[in-house]
């Protein structure tokens, strides 16, 4: 027997150890498993989220954000890590909690989940649809284009899931150099070689006219609020698991060096561009709200704006597929317990091995979900909501573990990746951070919605949060969806 068939011998047999048959295609090597976690937290797409949002918080000094928040979110990925290792599931947190608090708390977990996973996919969607249309006209769109752009990058998204798992290696490894061209290439040139401000910049805040509105503290707090939203997605190397080789060895790694590499690649390029960009004060003021590209045309020349939109989009590309991928899965590792409606239809797998109902209903809530960014405040609320949840539903998570230890159950099986002692205090770090962070995203603040924002996008993660918790508990109760769970 080769090692290459011992080793899927060992993934199948671990699957049958937790009452599951190898339907999913096991075709993901470290680095495909990698590369899917990279391209959904995807440094592009984080720094376009947080970087003119930061600066307005609290200044230049923003850029020291980025590193704390990285550490703070690298001990929750160790906890994942811990927990993909000895449970490398389709479901993913869904299947931890589980087994770790029951089947009950297993589907609130799971459908807050997807609610926020669904919100991320739209949001990927409708913010790419803006470089999809910008790299074909030049002009930025209209809401209605950016809509419609966003819905053919669903569509493609789609199309390649529903080929299998070799043209999505093909499309995230894609994303991977994009990233790296548009990241780190470009970080490492500008700093080297177009820096136009000396590094004391970085240290400098909001002077008192512009902080105005608020003390240090709360821009502070805003800061940290925004810089969480970069480090979203790195559990979905675990909802592959069951598409990946060595998965008790791999699928841990995998979330680990994404989320320190992706880490490192925002902080290459959020120094770099703040301390080549001439207009700071435009940035801190909040009038640019894409100082990347700027940044870049002023470097390197007017010649360069459609080739970097270019690789932008494909970064874009990449985790629009790799988002829908995972949602694919988690949708898929549930539907096999017969907990969501139509289970019987969406944990069926074709014949190149793909859950296709399952991706296909993802998209089409996505497509929905579309119909929101009509609306600015709208889909503000929506981007919102999916930065929240996904912070409660790791709260849940991390909570769960540290019960479990506290209690005295924690058991590490043969060959998972194990932290030892050091579990409990990672444990506890973890659940701290994570209190903190819940509730400061979730912290109302008109400075973070459009001018003129209704009281419903700024309360949008409570409100949201309360009105999907509230439904989802109806129907736990009423339908008992849980209770198929034991008898699947």
């Amino acid at each position: 027997m080769t090692p290459s068939s011992h080793r899927q011998g060992a993934d199948e047999h671990l699957l049958q150890s937790q009452g599951y048959k190898q339907e999913l295609h096991r075709g993901l090597s470290l680095w495909s498993s990698f590369s899917v976690g990279f391209a959904t937290v995807s440094p592009v797409v984080g720094i376009y989220s947080v970087m003119s949002l930061g600066a307005t918080s609290v200044g230049p000094s923003w850029v020291w954000i980025v590193p704390l928040c990285l550490a703070l979110q690298l001990l929750v990925a160790l906890i994942y890590a811990e927990l993909s290792s000895q449970y490398p599931l389709a479901g993913g947190c869904y299947q931890w909690v589980k087994r770790l608090a029951g089947d009950r708390w297993a589907w609130f977990t799971g459908f807050m989940y997807l609610a926020s996973a669904l919100a991320s996919l739209t949001t990927v969607a409708y913010l790419g649809g803006f470089w999809l249309w910008l790299f074909f006209t030049g002009q930025p769109p209209g809401a209605n284009a950016q809509v419609f752009c966003g819905a053919a990058l669903l569509l493609l998204g789609l199309g390649v899931n529903l080929f299998g798992i070799n043209p999505l290696k093909y499309f995230v490894n894609a994303g991977i150099v994009a990233e790296a061209i548009a990241s780190i290439g470009i970080g490492v040139v500008l700093l080297l070689f177009f820096r136009n401000h000396p590094f004391s910049l970085l240290f400098e805040g909001l002077t008192p006219a512009q902080g105005a509105n608020g003390s240090y503290l709360s821009g502070f707090l805003t800061a940290m609020a925004v810089g969480g939203w970069a480090f979203l997605g790195f559990d979905a190397c675990s909802q592959v698991s069951e598409e990946t080789a060595d998965a008790r060895t791999s699928t841990p790694r995998a979330i680990l060096r994404s989320m320190i590499l992706v880490g490192l690649t925002v902080m290459l390029t959020v120094f770099a561009v703040t301390l080549s960009y001439t207009n700071t004060a435009a940035l801190v003021s909040g009038q640019t709200v894409d100082p990347v590209t700027p940044a870049v045309v002023n470097a390197f020349g007017a010649w360069t704006q459609r080739p970097f939109v270019g690789v932008v989009l494909v970064a874009f590309i990449a985790c629009v597929v790799s988002v829908q991928t995972y949602i694919g899965r988690a949708v898929f590792g549930m539907a096999r317990d017969s907990i969501l409606p139509a289970s019987a239809l969406l944990r069926k797998v074709d014949k190149r091995k793909v859950p296709f109902a399952a991706m296909v209903f993802s998209t089409l809530f996505a497509s929905f979900g579309l119909a929101l960014g009509m609306n600015a405040t709208a889909v503000g609320t929506l981007i919102a909501f999916g930065s929240g949840g996904f912070f409660v539903v790791f709260l849940i998570v991390i909570t769960c573990a540290l019960i479990v230890r506290l209690r005295g159950r924690w058991k590490v099986e043969p060959g998972a990746f194990s932290l030892g002692r050091w579990g409990l205090p990672v444990n506890l770090a973890a659940f701290v951070w994570l209190v903190f962070e819940s509730v400061n995203v979730a912290w109302p603040r008109e400075s973070l919605a459009p001018p003129g924002a209704s009281w419903i996008q700024v309360w949008a993660v409570i409100v949201v949060f309360s009105v999907l918790a509230v439904l989802g508990l109806i129907y736990m109760f009423w339908a008992k969806p849980y209770q198929r769970a034991a008898v699947a």
